[in-house]
């Protein structure tokens, strides 16, 4: 919902109620409540690519995968859903009731991602490849009590400022979708809602790179942190407590 709505905002508002920071702030600050909400419950599994990730690595059984997709799926069809209930009467002003997809008053990208013009579908892969494997290598560092971990608490707020930073720096191409949670639901949303069914062939029939990008970049990331950074952690030590022997903590 913070997500969208920033978009809707930005996009609607004709660049006079905020820009493109505001759209990274938006979903910087959703991801980070959205881990408040679900972090004691499931582990804030807000995005397929890493669900699957984990399914892949052991982490999650795989018969818990269809639950996580399902609640995934209908959390960003609901957010959509709000978000078009919301704007509804500034997006009719906007499009004078012409909903599209692409043009001078194209809107569909409030909801979904499209990769800029120039960009070709090769290059909008790698790009969104390349976003999620910095989130996964972000996350697991954000995680990794091996080695200088964030201090408890701040986990979530500093998952958000990664978001953020992806954002800033991975944004122009592709509009950062990784996540296939964050992409497909809303897609699915606005072929029903007006857009019609090209939202699935637009950009080239882009529809797909958001749905295998991400899990592809989710896995790669995983494999830099276990080689460049998780095998060469040293060991947690062992605090001593025993009569006489000094206590070393070490970080």
């Amino acid at each position: 919902v913070f997500g969208l709505s920033s978009v809707a905002q930005v996009v609607l508002g004709r660049g006079d109620f905020g820009q493109h920071l505001s759209i990274n702030l938006g979903f910087g600050i959703g991801v980070t409540l959205g881990i408040h909400a679900a972090g004691g419950i499931s582990g804030a599994h807000l995005n397929a690519a890493i669900t699957i990730t984990h399914c892949i690595l052991g982490n999650l059984p795989w018969r818990k995968l269809p639950a996580y997709l399902i609640g995934q799926f209908l959390g960003s069809f609901t957010a959509a859903a709000t978000v078009f209930g919301l704007y509804y009467d500034a997006l009719y002003d906007y499009t004078k009731g012409n909903f599209t997809v692409t043009g001078p008053t194209a809107t569909a990208s409030i909801f979904s991602t499209y990769p800029a013009p120039y960009v070709s579908l090769l290059g909008a892969f790698f790009t969104e490849f390349t976003a999620t494997a910095m989130l996964l290598l972000g996350i697991l560092v954000i995680h990794d009590e091996k080695n200088n971990g964030a201090l408890k608490g701040t986990q979530a707020l500093l998952t958000g400022i990664l978001v953020l930073g992806i954002g800033l720096g991975m944004g122009l191409n592709t509009g950062y979708a990784i996540n296939p949670s964050r992409d497909l639901p809303p897609r699915v949303f606005t072929a029903i809602a007006g857009w019609g069914m090209d939202v699935f062939t637009a950009g080239d029939h882009w529809w797909w790179v958001p749905l295998t990008a991400p899990i592809l970049g989710s896995l790669a990331g995983v494999l830099i942190h276990k080689l460049f950074i998780d095998i060469h952690n040293q060991p947690i030590p062992k605090s001593g407590n025993e009569k006489g022997q000094t206590v070393v903590e070490t970080s």
